[in-house]
């Protein structure tokens, strides 16, 4: 049992923690004091956090910055150059996943995200060490969190930073997924293209459209979301790094803000750029809550052509069963047979949780205060949940659904047949007075439209066929 634990120290004293735990003192007070939802932040989170103290310890390391040290019993020098190397091996370690279950903090929690912050400085000086020959339960290491994982750093600058970094980092995965599911659409939309079918307007009959219109719309509306999102994921390459703890920079080099920007554009690859006004940087979430809203948008979009999924598929016996979906499982457990459009479901429910989110990334952007957002946290989770479960609902949509999609030609003609609507063709020539007699007659009587105004004697059986030939009036002009 006494092998269970160890005890580490902060400035509030001693605490017991899990003898193999490369977390330390703060942390442990972390796991205690929130217990609340059970959940951890995402992987991209804690890599962007790596990241940064990777890029900070070469940073500091350059400005000559890392002192040497007397460390263990027998006080053998540690120089700085060894206490730095260690560091970014450690913070190498963590950016390739190899100690995840070592991040334990709920994300619901106080302080801006000192605890995630800790945990992060905390497991990898511990590992640092390690590394350096140093067990986890030694009292003289020469590596300390704070002084020198977190060197130049505070939780108002890091937090963010990770934030940012980590969305920019799965942006490639999330435009991929959308191009992806646009392309499918496009493939449908060319295959569905010679479907004529009745169009729905306020889910009453309407004016004809091609199956591949509809298609075709959806595969634009995911592409014009695309370029929203990439277009909002700009304004994240702005980086606040080395503003410290209200913007001023104190306690970084003055040189560290700039070196931290180029360091972290080589380590990443990607398009960075240094924040003109490091104290805007902290105080607001503006560039977060503009990237969620931007996710939001696609969301709802993506929840609409759900909805359209299952209406299109309804019956099949009762309903339009214009598209036949993939039948990927059972549809019911009591009635045999049915076969329900879940990947479409699925998707309604990924969307509803991703507008959720970006209730709580709104809400917790605007209750920063003075110099500092506090609720960072719950923004950083919300916003890598969003992105998470886009990809992978959408992912699952495309391949299990969309791809897999067939048109019923047969119901969508002969849905088409019995359109009252296709008079409107007609208001050219014969006018909208005379267009609402016939079409309430064809409707009363169970008549089509071209019977009904040849009848009538407005139309010859010449100028009717042409007039209403439907694949014209999908192409839109003016009939006659």
């Amino acid at each position: 049992m006494i092998d269970e634990y160890r005890t580490e120290r902060d400035s509030l004293g001693e605490i017991k923690v899990p003898a193999t735990a490369y977390w330390g003192a703060q942390t442990q007070r972390a796991v205690h004091n929130f217990p609340i939802s059970g959940l951890v932040q995402y992987r991209a989170f804690i890599w962007g956090m790596a990241t940064i103290k990777r890029a900070a310890a070469e940073v500091n390391f350059s400005l000559d910055l890392f002192q040497d040290v007397l460390a263990g019993d027998d006080e053998r020098p540690i120089s700085g150059e060894m206490i730095a190397q260690a560091i970014m091996e450690a913070a190498d370690e963590v950016i390739d996943n190899k100690w995840a279950a070592q991040f334990v903090v709920d994300p619901i929690q106080a302080g801006a995200g000192t605890s995630h912050n800790m945990n992060v400085n905390e497991v990898i000086a511990n590992r640092a060490n390690e590394i350096l020959g140093y067990g986890l339960s030694e009292s003289k290491k020469p590596v300390h969190p704070n002084d020198h994982v977190n060197m130049a750093q505070s939780t108002n600058d890091t937090i963010p930073t990770a934030i940012r970094l980590g969305c920019l980092w799965r942006m490639e995965e999330l435009l991929t997924t959308l191009d992806t599911l646009a392309a499918a659409l496009n493939l449908k939309a060319a295959e569905f293209d010679i479907i004529i079918k009745s169009g729905r307007t306020h889910l009453q009959d309407a004016v004809p459209v091609r199956l591949g219109q509809e298609f075709g719309a959806y595969a634009r509306s995911v592409q014009r979301n695309r370029e929203k999102i990439a277009a909002a994921a700009t304004s994240l390459e702005r980086l606040g790094i080395g503003g410290t703890a209200t913007g001023t920079g104190l306690n970084a080099h003055p040189a560290y803000h700039h070196r931290m920007v180029e360091t972290l554009k080589r380590l990443t690859g990607l398009s960075l750029t240094g924040s003109d006004d490091l104290f805007e940087s902290m105080q607001s979430m503006g560039d977060m809550v503009h990237f969620s809203g931007a996710i939001r948008t696609l969301a709802q979009d993506l929840s609409r052509i759900a909805n359209d999924f299952r209406l299109l598929s309804s019956g099949p016996s009762t309903g339009l069963d214009e598209i036949r979906l993939p039948a990927v499982q059972p549809g019911s457990s009591i009635m045999p047979g049915k076969v329900n459009p879940v990947l479409a479901e699925m998707l309604n429910m990924a969307m509803y949780q991703v507008m959720g989110n970006d209730m709580t990334v709104l809400m917790a952007g605007q209750a920063g205060q003075l110099e500092l957002n506090v609720m960072m946290p719950i923004i950083a989770y919300n916003l890598f949940q969003s992105m998470d479960i886009v990809i992978n609902a959408v992912n699952a949509f495309t391949e299990k659904c969309v791809l897999g999609v067939q048109a019923n030609s047969e119901k969508a003609q002969g849905w088409l047949a019995k359109n009252a609507i296709l008079v409107t063709a007609l208001n050219p020539v014969i006018g909208y007075q005379k267009g609402a007699e016939v079409a309430k007659e064809a409707m009363n009587t169970n008549r089509t439209v071209r019977e009904v105004v040849i009848e009538k004697g407005y139309l010859t059986a010449g100028e009717a066929d042409r007039l209403l030939d439907v694949h014209s009036l999908t192409e839109g002009g003016i009939q006659g």
